[in-house]
């Protein structure tokens, strides 16, 4: 009958909520909508960032890449998807012999390759019988099938020029690359393959199998001592 409509709790009786201002009460039947709509919004902002990051990732870190062609046997097979990573566009990490890299068909840009990298700026490259020779010493590559390698071909010798590269592939009876139309220009190399991703009983990250350490370190001319018609990038005049 008569109440009071502010009445406080006994001293030392139970606590209210009205004893602690950092006290947050919480009703769900008044904010079950807001709540719902409010982690739908989150959700969503997350959705949108998931994706943006995946898109940077894609543009400028790593890409999916569809292998095509035998000539990368054994190690890859026509059909195999792999990620490779865009940052050696940009010098992140240095080329090394051995990379398995994806660039530019020098004579076709519209095309794209994938090969290893057999040679490196200012050493010179031959093959004989087969035999890779990396400034007169046989390079040992593990990773070829002898039966791939039947035919025994024979190049002269080849000095690779600064900013460029001598790309084989493994398979090297059905390989079209330097052997036959030359050099890869650094800045055509796009990727550098990391993984293999698909089919995933294959799954594997793809390193290097060798460290080559039979081939002394090349000796890297000077561009100020390009030969005679040949500018700084390399590239005939």
């Amino acid at each position: 009958m008569f109440g009071f409509k502010n009445r406080r709790a006994p001293m030392f009786g139970k606590l209210s909520a009205d004893d602690d201002k950092d006290i947050e009460v919480q009703k769900p039947n008044l904010n079950g909508g807001h709540s719902f709509w409010s982690e739908t919004r989150l959700l969503v902002r997350d959705l949108i960032f998931a994706l943006m990051f995946a898109t940077l990732m894609v543009v400028f870190v790593v890409q999916p890449v569809k292998v095509e062609g035998t000539s990368m046997l054994t190690r890859l097979h026509d059909g195999d998807r792999i990620f490779v990573n865009k940052l050696i566009y940009y010098g992140v990490p240095k080329l090394q012999r051995g990379d398995i890299v994806v660039f530019w068909y020098p004579n076709d840009p519209s095309k794209n390759y994938i090969k290893r990298i057999v040679g490196l700026p200012g050493e010179t490259v031959e093959v004989r019988e087969g035999r890779v020779i990396i400034n007169n010493v046989e390079l040992d590559e593990p990773y070829l099938d002898p039966h791939l390698n039947v035919a025994h071909m024979t190049l002269q010798p080849v000095i690779v020029k600064d900013h460029y590269y001598f790309v084989m592939g493994d398979n090297r009876d059905n390989s079209s690359d330097s052997r036959y139309w030359g050099l890869v220009p650094e800045k055509y190399i796009y990727g550098k393959a990391l993984f293999r991703y698909w089919p995933l009983a294959d799954a594997s990250v793809i390193s290097h199998e060798e460290n080559y350490k039979n081939i002394p370190p090349s000796a890297r001319r000077d561009t100020n001592e390009l030969p005679e018609g040949t500018d700084e990038e390399g590239e005939q005049q």
